[in-house]
């Protein structure tokens, strides 16, 4: 008698309301599969009026124990309708967008200190390697990876490393064998000094600086061979946004050191927290810039041999990086 008594209820329950919960299914469907912002203006009204009466009906159903699956019919819709009226309404792309208009300029700015650090520490390395090797030239393999040497050490003509820049024997692989490894050994090096930056900054500092210290080296045989420009011009195409991408992980890692190091006022565990939020976003900055000097290798630096044209491409780019990180995000007044 119980139960039949309990089914009539659920029954007279569902009749009375089932056409506004039908309702707000609608919506509900409707806002998940285009966005809240596919709603017109009534139909965003109707959605908050009827989920507010869907939770009146879910308190009510407990209340009076209804059948189970009623309660779990109304359990979800409140649910769904929850996150449709009260959840962030911003798609993806929102996202994304207003990762590179501000957030990311935003960081940059603020962390522009520790970017510094990270420049600083490539430079100062890629000067120790270049005046080294014209203290001993063995220096280059000492800094130089052996996967790198391959035969464009000391021991190679000019008329060798010449052609190699600009491809003038097609017998001669190249640089693309050096570029390859160089971009996968840098995409390597910006992940460790970030990742690794939280030890006190050490590692960060150390990695880069011997970065710099394998450009120094090759960069100073050219120079010793007369083709500093040469080579200057090829590096330059992707270069410039490759190495700058490294810097700028290193200063995230210095960021994320720093707060280790000296937490202030905060635990250790919050200073962390808080320098992350604009570390993390140096490291997607740096992500993206490696992708783009990953094209600009494949694309632009085969082919374009004109060495002025490398030039103007590589420091081009490089000035629309720094004009993103200075203008970007800025209110406007």
């Amino acid at each position: 008698m119980t139960s039949s008594a309990t089914l009539i209820r659920s029954a007279r329950f569902r009749h009375e309301r089932e056409a506004d919960w039908v309702r707000l299914e609608m919506l509900v469907n409707k806002a998940e599969r285009r966005g809240a912002q596919s709603l017109e203006f009534s139909e965003a009204r109707d959605l908050a009026a009827l989920y507010r009466q869907a939770t009146t009906s879910l308190a009510i159903a407990r209340e009076i124990s209804l059948d189970k699956a009623l309660l779990a019919y109304l359990e979800a819709l409140a649910a769904r309708a929850y996150l449709c009226v009260y959840a962030p309404q911003e798609r993806l792309g929102g996202v994304f967008q207003r990762f590179f208009a501000r957030s990311a300029p935003q960081a940059m700015r603020r962390s522009a200190g520790y970017i510094a650090l990270g420049f600083l520490c490539m430079g100062l390395g890629a000067l120790v390697g270049y005046l080294l090797y014209f203290e001993s030239a063995d220096w280059f393999h000492v800094f130089m990876p052996s996967e790198l040497s391959d035969g464009r050490g000391p021991e190679a003509s000019t008329e060798y490393l010449r052609g190699v820049i600009y491809n003038i024997d097609p017998g001669i692989s190249g640089l693309g064998g050096f570029a390859t490894f160089l971009f996968s050994h840098n995409t390597r090096i910006a992940i460790f000094v970030f990742g690794l930056g939280v030890f006190a900054c050490l590692p960060a500092v150390l990695l880069t600086f011997y970065n710099g210290l394998i450009m120094g080296v090759f960069y100073a045989l050219h120079v010793e061979r007369g083709l500093g420009w040469d080579l200057g011009g090829w590096l330059s195409i992707h270069g410039v946004t490759e190495l700058s991408a490294i810097c700028i992980a290193c200063g995230g890692g210095i960021q994320l050191g720093t707060a280790v190091l000296f937490p202030g006022q905060n635990s250790r565990k919050e200073a962390l927290r808080l320098a992350g939020k604009d570390a993390v976003k140096l490291a997607i900055v740096a992500a993206v810039m490696l992708v783009v000097a990953a094209l600009l290798e494949g694309f632009a630096r085969q082919l374009v041999q004109d060495r002025t044209s490398r030039y103007i491409i590589g420091w081009g780019i490089g000035l629309l990086w720094l004009a993103w990180f200075t203008l970007g995000g800025r209110t406007k007044i």
